[in-house]
């Protein structure tokens, strides 16, 4: 099987919000670091938070239908670590975002992923059209 080649990290700039997480004790696993599984909720608290702090969250939901996490270090606790996101696509119904986690102050990432949600209606839970609040949030963090 070939080498798989993710291209270059990503810079801090790229990112157009950032999320602060003060790490636990429970979140390191038994080998000293954080669990890869914690980077996930990391990323899907900062997504959410931005969008709850927008008011953007009012009328959809977002379901996670594909997900993906490329690690370059470890982080552990005590760090405190920076969630950086922004948009990489919008569709009728969906988003995909990209994100990167940072220890605080640094400029190389730990990890670097992305992640689709698809807007569902909270009754039905089948796809419906971005709502227009939404839609503007994630405008704004529409990568350059």
């Amino acid at each position: 099987m070939p080498a798989r080649d993710d291209g270059p990290l990503a810079e801090r700039a790229t990112y157009k919000a950032f999320h602060m997480v003060s790490t636990r004790w429970a979140d390191n696993d038994q080998y000293g670091h954080i669990n890869n599984a914690k980077f996930y909720e990391f990323v899907d608290s900062a997504v959410n938070a931005h969008l709850l702090v927008a008011g953007a969250l009012d009328e959809s939901i977002g379901l996670v239908v594909d997900s993906g996490c490329r690690y370059t270090s470890s982080l552990a606790f005590p760090d405190v670590i920076e969630v950086g996101i922004k948009v990489d696509r919008i569709g009728n119904s969906s988003v995909t975002y990209g994100f990167a986690v940072f220890r605080r102050g640094t400029a190389v990432p730990a990890a670097i992923g992305h992640f689709v949600h698809v807007y569902v209606d909270a009754e039905t839970r089948r796809p419906k059209p971005l709502p227009p609040k939404l839609r503007g949030v994630v405008e704004n963090l529409k990568a350059d």
